[in-house]
């Protein structure tokens, strides 16, 4: 093994940034996650380590088990809905397997991660996504291998129900928007500036809803707005107060979702991604949060 830690550490670092970014839906957090971990690989005895991909899983696991102790504190007294931070760029927390998740990082599947426990996440998000076997898992964990599948079983069935069929949208080359999802997103906004609620609602499914997160620092609804037509009637009055007109559009994928940032003269003031069934929009997640954007403000 080269005695150099950063070069023996870097080959990782994408995988264990995507290990970390779904573990805790914080790019922020996720990154000093995998600062941790590298300092304890520049202070181990590397020559003793047999799977410095292995060593370096189990350590970003655990460095991140222990983050989120403080992390559900926070958000219990979070305000309003709380959405993971947004990524553009899903290639860079891309996990090397090939795994039926493996490229999955929609906001649907985050969400319905951050209501496993810890250690459940951990399980699933290493078996089912990275492909560690349960060995390896338990490992990991320090539990043993009955223990493990239990865990990996009782999440994989949360997360069965809480994902929508279809939720992660086909993409065009390298990753950029689907030029059918593109068109759909865009006739969407036609009809939301031009205020027909009627026609936004026929773009809409019954039980649509807008989740937008300002952690409250921004303004932002504090409540998740469902319904079709209450969703249309949202957007139709949100076109009215001439906001968006201000703003700068851009079309983007966020979280692998089509989607949409918005900037003003300060720079990113929010994303918006899209959920489709079908050719009707189920649901949009909005983050408004500036915390949550700096990270691709900075990009």
């Amino acid at each position: 093994m080269t005695t150099d830690p950063s070069a023996s550490f870097e080959p990782h670092r994408r995988r264990l940034l995507g290990l970390a970014y779904r573990m805790l839906g914080s790019m922020a957090e996720a990154e000093d996650a995998v600062q941790e971990a590298y300092l304890r690989w520049h202070d181990t005895d590397r020559d003793r380590v047999d799977e410095p991909r292995a060593f370096l899983m189990t350590t970003t696991t655990r460095i991140c088990l222990d983050v989120l102790k403080s992390a559900r504190v926070r958000r219990e007294a979070y305000v309003g809905p709380w959405l993971p931070d947004p990524v553009t760029d899903t290639d860079a927390l891309a996990p090397d397997a090939q795994t039926e998740l493996a490229e999955d990082l929609s906001v649907a599947l985050l969400l319905a991660l951050e209501r496993l426990s810890p250690l459940e996440r951990a399980a699933f998000l290493l078996h089912d996504v990275f492909d560690y076997s349960f060995t390896q898992v338990a490992d990991a964990l320090d539990r043993n291998e009955a223990a493990c599948r239990q865990l990996a079983t009782r999440a994989r069935t949360h997360v069965r129900a809480a994902r929508p069929r279809g939720v992660v949208p086909p993409r065009g080359a390298s990753g950029s928007l689907d030029p059918k999802h593109a068109e759909l997103v865009s006739a969407f906004i036609a009809a939301s500036r031009s205020g027909d609620i009627e026609a936004l609602t026929r773009m809409l499914t019954s039980d649509a809803r807008v989740v937008s997160d300002g952690g409250g620092k921004v303004p932002a609804t504090l409540n998740v707005i469902e319904g079709g037509d209450r969703v249309a009637a949202f957007l139709a009055g949100v076109v009215r107060k001439g906001w968006i007109d201000e703003m700068t559009v851009r079309f983007d994928t966020i979280n692998g979702l089509p989607g949409l940032l918005l900037s003003g003269p300060h720079g990113l003031v929010q994303t918006t991604a899209f959920e489709f069934d079908g050719d009707r929009v189920s649901a949009i997640y909005v983050v408004r949060n500036p915390d949550k954007l700096r990270h691709l403000a900075s990009s």
